[in-house]
């Protein structure tokens, strides 16, 4: 039984659903509702040839704690009624933390993709979702040295972890033709490649702190004078610029968009500016720099690479960042496999379950 809910979570999801397949195990997907409207949510399913959920719980707004334990009340008699062998959770949400504490609780094994990432700002509630996530799991599939070594040092046992790469690479290696042959978005946005920034916010450590979404909007304001500044809008980032009454006027705000034309948008950018975690990976994949809109990352490897670039966003100039960053390029490596987590994945829940 995989648990998903949010935009990542899918993106994970769809190479991991073709190698269970491929390895005659038998998938059920539940959708939580995290990410509930067509843009956020059915789009990816489409695009990605993700199976349909067997169950949607239709969870989504409310606190953390509402929104958790909403999740907890819908999982556990689904779980009980399934009994699955597994249930599988990607990265850092709370549907993450809900599918591991469900199925914990019901003593059904929980394997965790994306374990053992650590940005030790424990305000973050995705910190607080993947350390509990990991203590809960039987099964931790890491995608980084530094994922694994972080773990040992946490006391997990070796016989619990196992070090597959990142799913992320799997699937930029899969789609990057599909967004080339499909993607009209440049176009429609009047885009040239190489010349503009493509930005991204839905932090709530940054949509929910007037002061850090200022010094974001106002960084980018001011490049956007310069070149093309595209921001896809998450539905939070929306609502925290018409709470705190914040207009853009130089940045180009739009819809949130599916997958492949996120891929065309990050594959043609001089830069990415973000504060998700994902698309500073799918950044480097496509050798393109980046600048992270956070205080701390949970892909260290790539700031020291020379690929990414921290810009807190009350404690630096963000424009200036960004035009320093334009142009650059890292070293090279290859930190997050061989691009084949997914066959690495199904196998070890293979061998587990046979075990």
């Amino acid at each position: 039984m995989t648990i998903v809910g949010a935009r990542p979570q899918f993106i994970k999801a769809a190479p991991v659903s073709r190698a269970l397949a491929a390895a005659g195990l038998r998938e059920q997907i539940v959708h939580t509702g995290q990410h509930f409207d067509a843009g956020m949510s059915d789009v990816f399913f489409e695009e990605l040839g993700i199976p349909r959920p067997a169950h949607h719980l239709g969870v989504s707004g409310g606190g953390h704690g509402v929104m958790t334990g909403a999740m907890l009340q819908a999982l556990e008699p689904l779980m009980e009624a399934e009994a699955p062998d597994w249930v599988l959770v990607y990265g850092d949400t709370n549907s993450t933390l809900a599918g591991a504490l469900a199925a914990s609780k019901l003593h059904i094994p929980v394997a965790h993709v994306e374990a053992g990432l650590r940005s030790f700002n424990r305000r973050m509630p995705e910190e607080q979702n993947r350390i509990v996530t990991d203590h809960l799991s039987d099964l931790l599939l890491t995608p980084t040295d530094g994922a694994t070594r972080r773990l040992r040092e946490e006391g997990i046992p070796d016989e619990r972890i196992v070090q597959v790469g990142d799913v992320m690479f799997d699937a930029a290696l899969y789609y990057a033709d599909r967004a080339a042959e499909r993607s009209a978005v440049l176009a429609q946005h009047d885009l040239v490649a190489g010349t503009y920034i493509l930005a991204t916010i839905h932090r709530a450590d940054n949509t929910d702190d007037p002061a850090r979404l200022r010094a974001i909007m106002e960084g980018l304001e001011a490049v956007a004078t310069e070149r093309p500044v595209i921001l896809p809008l998450h539905p939070r980032t929306r609502a925290a610029l018409e709470r705190h009454g914040r207009a853009l006027s130089k940045v180009r705000a739009v819809d949130p968009v599916g997958y492949l034309d996120m891929v065309a948008l990050e594959r043609h950018a001089a830069l990415v500016a973000t504060d998700s975690g994902g698309v500073q990976k799918e950044a480097y994949f496509h050798g393109v720099p980046c600048v992270t809109l956070r205080d701390e990352t949970e892909w260290t490897e790539l700031v020291d690479l020379g690929w990414n670039r921290l810009a807190p966003p009350t404690q630096v100039d963000i424009a200036a960042v960004i035009r320093e960053a334009v142009g650059t390029s890292g070293q090279e490596g290859r930190p997050y496999g061989d691009g084949q987590a997914a066959d690495h994945i199904a196998r070890a829940l293979r061998d587990k379950r046979l075990a």
